[in-house]
C-alpha cells in the first residue's frame, strides 16, 4: 500500500529536533529502568535467593529477569492497537510512568531474610509490571519517531532512538559499577542494591514531561478519524495475523537476531564474565560499559549509512558477521585476559551495531500506518519474549549444564543464520515513504527536490 501521492508532509526542523530528543531521552529512561536489573543479577541472586548455590542464584535471578518477557506480548497486544486508536503520544506517556513505578517498587521490596518467600514473589510482580509497560513502549516509540522522520533521513534520525537505549543502559551500568566499586560486598547486599531502582522516580517524571511536550505524528493525524473509531481491535488483529502475516514473520525474524545480540551484550555478558570467566565484577561491568560507549559513538553513522546504501546490506552484514564471528569473539572472551575480553566483547558489539543502527527504520516500514503500532508491537514483543529476553537464562543454563563457555557463541551464530533468512525476505525501504503515509520531507532547501518530485512523479507500481 503506497502513501498519498498528491500530499507531502513537511516537517519543521525545530519540531523534528524536539521530537527526536524527547523520544530518545524518554527511551533512555525506560532502558535505564529495565537494564539495571540485569547488571544487578549476581547481587539480586544473593538478596532474594540466599539459600541456593551461586550458579542457581544467578539462574534464578535471570529467570526473574526473563519472566518480564512473558507479559511483554500482553503489553504489546494491549498498547499497540491502543496506540493506533488514541495516538502514539498518549501511549508513550503511559508506558514511561508504568515502568518508573514498577522499577521504583523493586527498590522498596524487603529481602528474603525479612519476609521469606514473599520477597522473590514481590520482585516477580514488579518485574511483570515492567514487562507489561515495555511491551507497549518500544513498538510505539519506533512508530512515533519513524512517522516524524523525513524519508531520506529516516535511518539516521531513528538511530537516535537506539542511541537513547544505549545511553540508558550505559547510565544504569555506570551507576551499578560505581556502587560496586564504592561499597563493600556487605553494604551492597544490605542496602546499596536499592539505589539504582529508587532513582527511577525522578527520572520517570522527567521523561513524562518531555513526552508531553511533543506533537502527535503527522501520519497518525492524517488518518481518517472514522476509520480509527470504526476499526475494532479484533479486526486489527485479523489483519495483522492474516493479511500481514508475511511481514509479521519477517519482523519476528529480524527482531530475533537483533535482540539475541542485544541481550547477550549488556544483559548477559557482565554476569557471564564475573561468574563463569572469573573476571572481577567491577572490571566486567567496566568492559561492557566501554564497549557500549563505543557503540554510542558509532550508531548514528550506521543509521546514516543505511540511508545511503540501503537497510538490507547493513542488516545482512550484521547477520553474516554473527555467523562467522561469534565463536571467535567468545574464544577471545574465554581467555580471561582483560584486553582480549574487551576485544571479544567489542566484536559482539560491532555485530549488534548493524541491527541497532538500522532496525528502528526497517521495522516500522513493514506495516501500513493504520495498524503500524499494533503490528509492530505484536511482532516485536513476540520475538523478544520468545528469543531475545530469554537469552541470558537459556545461555546460562546451557553453560551450567555443559560446562562449555563457548555456548553463547554458538547461540549467536544460530541467531545469525535465522537473521539471514529474514533479511532475504525484507523489502528495501530506504528513501521511500512509509506504507500508507504521504511522502515526508524536512522544511529546508536540501529537501525541496523531494517535495517537487513527490508532487509530479507517477505512482511506482512496486509500492502497491
Amino acid at each position: 500500500m503506497g502513501g498519498p501521492r498528491n500530499v507531502v508532509t513537511v516537517v519543521e526542523p525545530s519540531m523534528l529536533r524536539r521530537t527526536i530528543a524527547a523520544t530518545a531521552v524518554g527511551n533512555m529512561m525506560e532502558w535505564f529502568d529495565f537494564g539495571i536489573f540485569s547488571y544487578m543479577a549476581v547481587t539480586l541472586g544473593e538478596v532474594f535467593f540466599p539459600t541456593a548455590s551461586r550458579s542457581v542464584q544467578l539462574i534464578s535471578a535471570f529467570a526473574t529477569f526473563a519472566a518480564a518477557f512473558l507479559v511483554r506480548p500482553l503489553g504489546g497486544f494491549f498498547f499497540g492497537p491502543l496506540s493506533d486508536r488514541i495516538g502514539r503520544k498518549r501511549v508513550l506517556a503511559t508506558t514511561i510512568i508504568m515502568m518508573a513505578v514498577g522499577t521504583f517498587c523493586i527498590g522498596l521490596v524487603p529481602d528474603y531474610h525479612t519476609i521469606g518467600i514473599w520477597a522473590p514473589v514481590l520482585l516477580l510482580v514488579a518485574r511483570l509490571v515492567q514487562g507489561f509497560s515495555t511491551g507497549g513502549e518500544y513498538g510505539s516509540a519506533m512508530t512515533f519517531i519513524a512517522e516524524h522522520a523525513p524519508d531520506r533521513r529516516r535511518g539516521y534520525l531513528t538511530s537516535w532512538l537506539e542511541f537513547g537505549t544505549l545511553a540508558g543502559i550505559v547510565l544504569g551500568a555506570s551507576l551499578v559499577t560505581a556502587l560496586t566499586a564504592a561499597l563493600s560486598h556487605r553494604e551492597l547486599i544490605s542496602w546499596g542494591w536499592r539505589i539504582p531502582f529508587l532513582v527511577t522516580g525522578p527520572l520517570g517524571l522527567a521523561g513524562l514531561y518531555l513526552r508531553l511536550k511533543v506533537a502527535e505524528t503527522p501520519a497518525f493525524e492524517q488518518l481518517d478519524p472514522r476509520t480509527v473509531r470504526e476499526t475494532g481491535v479484533r479486526a486489527e488483529f485479523r489483519r495483522i495475523f492474516v493479511e500481514e502475516r508475511r511481514s509479521l514473520l519477517v519482523c519476528i525474524g529480524l527482531v530475533l537476531v537483533w535482540n539475541v545480540s542485544s541481550y547477550m551484550l549488556p544483559a548477559y555478558l557482565p554476569s557471564y564474565l564475573s561468574a563463569d570467566v572469573g573476571i572481577p565484577a567491577t572490571i566486567a561491568l567496566m568492559v561492557v560499559v566501554a564497549v557500549l560507549a563505543v557503540l554510542m559513538v558509532l550508531i548514528t553513522f550506521v543509521g546514516r549509512l543505511s540511508d545511503r546504501v540501503g537497510r538490507r546490506p547493513v542488516l545482512m552484514t550484521g547477520c553474516l558477521l554473527l555467523v562467522i564471528g561469534a565463536l571467535p569473539a567468545f574464544l577471545l572472551i574465554r581467555t580471561g585476559t582483560v584486553r582480549w575480553v574487551f576485544l571479544g566483547c567489542l566484536l559482539v558489539g560491532l555485530m549488534l551495531l548493524c541491527f541497532e543502527g538500522t532496525g528502528p527504520a526497517t521495522l516500522p516500514a513493514l506495516f501500513p500506518t493504520e495498524i503500524r503500532a499494533g503490528a509492530l508491537s505484536v511482532a516485536f514483543n513476540l520475538g523478544v519474549s520468545l528469543f531475545g529476553g530469554t537469552t541470558p537464562l537459556i545461555t546460562q543454563a546451557l553453560v551450567h549444564a555443559t560446562g562449555n563457555l563457548l555456548v553463547p557463541g554458538f547461540y549467536l551464530a544460530g541467531a545469525g543464520l535465522i537473521g539471514v533468512l529474514a533479511v532475504l525476505f525484507t523489502p528495501e525501504t530506504s528513501g521511500k515513504p512509509l506504507p500508507g503515509s504521504a511522502p515526508t520531507a524536512a522544511a529546508n532547501p536540501q529537501e525541496a527536490d523531494i517535495i517537487r518530485d513527490s508532487r509530479h512523479r507517477p505512482a511506482d507500481p512496486s509500492d502497491g
